[in-house]
């Protein structure tokens, strides 16, 4: 908000880009704080360095998943997205911005790198001196010569999801009783979520909860987890709890399942609509391939195996997928960070993974209890958690890192904890579409029982960083598909902690959030 800081941003990816004289760009956010004066200061830099036509979000409001789809849609050069995804908003908080391709999916390690590098030697910036658009207003205006377009930023986004997913059947299960609570959190999905569920699917009005965005999230935290979601937590697991309930984040591109008492983890969400997903008309003759994240559980690598398609593993960070699904290499993609997406877009998108799940009910006539249960029986179970130290110093952080790393060359055929490890490394990916390769992605330890034990930091906190441990147990016997998460992962979690030594660097006794 400092004088210069955004515009000094904004021209460095101008610059990045090879400039904007004459092409078109897609403009919008989640609506966080600082959203609209962000936007008006954009359009004014986009005039003055030559752009021939911005697309904007009515309000400047557009999902991420809306956005990706705008600039497909219209063959976009690019588009601005104003969000910090997850994380909170308020002055105090976060605000963000990112620039997306022309494929709708976000800039690549070369793009950003070049933006940084220009954030080092700019020296001037372009704008013009004029009114502020009136952005509440849909239809066409002009900054100089640069055209301004104000859409709708819902509706082309829903009619995308019509043509993807069996609309009756959806709305004939709303009709005969079917029970569901969004959650919206106060963020850009509730303006979605509404017109889908409520007026294209007859879902019961006030199914859309804190349905309106607001720019502090009305005080909430908007990332969709079990710990900042744990109103709707309660009332799916209350007695007479909905059929179904869900969540999304800020801007939309990541969700949360739940079924009446039964928690869907994200990596057996990913896995379940793999399986199942050939059940909405999008997707009728099958997938091409399956890519998640490396920390995401291996249950989606086992219905790949089954339906014999490709399972890609990548760094954590949607960018990876968008070489993929460009190529035709996958459909599906999904992170344990509650993101999961397809080829429809280039963003991961909370509400289609929703209105997938709606679809996969609607056909099998299933509880989520009976699915997953069934999805278990076939596929064995990945008992999956990921736990959080957020806010750690960085040099704490750091140091646990290091203690790991130091172990992983002498760690295969080591026992830790009652443990065997079969195989350690630090995690590198080359990219098989263009030989590209990202190293350090993570210390992963791989054990004798298919057991697995992440340690990544992550950069989507607001202050310090993020130590992330992942524990995974796969079993497959049906006397052990039904224990308590936690406990199934106990003994896996000793090992980490004789491994890290989290408690004797950083002087916590556990993490801050479990999912």
């Amino acid at each position: 908000m400092s004088d210069g800081y955004l515009e000094n941003f904004i021209q460095s990816t101008f610059d990045a880009i090879g400039g904007i004289a004459g092409k078109c760009l897609v403009l919008g956010g989640d609506g966080r704080f600082y959203n609209d004066r962000a936007a008006q200061k954009i359009l004014k830099m986009a005039a003055g360095n030559g752009a021939g036509r911005i697309i904007v979000g009515q309000n400047a409001l557009l999902s991420t998943p809306a956005a990706s789809h705008l600039i497909r849609m219209n063959r976009a050069d690019g588009g601005i997205i104003l969000s910090a995804s997850h994380n909170p908003g308020g002055p105090a908080a976060d605000f963000g911005i990112k620039f997306n391709m022309a494929n709708g999916g976000p800039a690549g390690e070369a793009i950003t790198d070049a933006i940084h590098a220009r954030t080092e030697t700019i020296s001037e910036y372009f704008t013009v001196e004029c009114a502020d658009t009136d952005l509440g207003r849909i239809g066409k205006s002009q900054i100089g010569d640069m055209e301004v377009r104000v859409v709708d930023p819902v509706t082309d986004y829903a009619d995308l999801m019509e043509t993807l997913f069996d609309f009756n059947a959806i709305r004939s299960m709303f009709e005969a009783g079917f029970r569901m609570r969004f959650d919206a959190m106060c963020a850009v999905t509730g303006p979605y979520a509404t017109e889908i569920l409520e007026n294209r699917l007859a879902a019961a009005k006030g199914t859309v909860v804190n349905a309106v965005p607001l720019p502090d999230f009305g005080g909430m935290h908007p990332d969709p987890n079990p710990v900042w979601a744990s109103t709707l937590m309660e009332a799916m697991f209350a007695p007479d709890g909905p059929d179904f309930g869900a969540a999304s984040d800020g801007d939309g591109d990541r969700n949360m399942m739940v079924g009446r008492r039964i928690y869907v983890s994200p990596s057996d969400s990913l896995a379940v609509l793999a399986a199942n997903a050939h059940l909405a008309p999008g997707y009728s003759q099958g997938i091409k391939g399956v890519a998640r994240s490396m920390p995401t559980s291996a249950a989606a690598d086992r219905v790949a195996a089954a339906l014999g398609v490709p399972c890609f593993e990548t760094p954590t960070g949607w960018k990876f997928f968008g070489s993929l699904l460009d190529a035709g290499k996958a459909t599906l993609c999904g992170e344990e960070s509650f993101g999961t997406g397809s080829d429809h877009i280039r963003e991961k998108d909370g509400l289609w993974a929703v209105l997938l799940w709606l679809n996969i009910i609607a056909q099998r006539n299933k509880n989520v209890k009976e699915i997953m249960k069934d999805h278990w029986r076939e596929y064995g179970r990945n008992y999956y958690s990921r736990h959080d130290y957020d806010a750690l110093p960085v040099v704490q952080a750091e140091a646990v890192m290091a203690r790991v790393r130091d172990q992983i060359g002498r760690l295969a055929g080591r026992t830790v904890a009652g443990l065997t490890v079969a195989a350690a490394d630090e995690f590198a990916y080359t990219d098989p579409t263009d030989g590209s390769v990202s190293r350090g992605q993570g210390l992963r330890i791989i054990l004798k029982d298919g057991g697995r034990i992440v340690f990544r930091l992550s950069g989507t906190g607001t202050e310090g960083a993020t130590l992330r441990l992942y524990l995974e147990r796969y079993e497959s016997g049906p006397e052990e598909l039904d224990l308590d998460v936690q406990k199934a992962l106990a003994p896996i979690a000793a090992a980490a902690a004789e491994l890290a030594g989290i408690a004797e660097i950083t002087g916590r006794t556990g993490p801050d959030v479990v999912t």
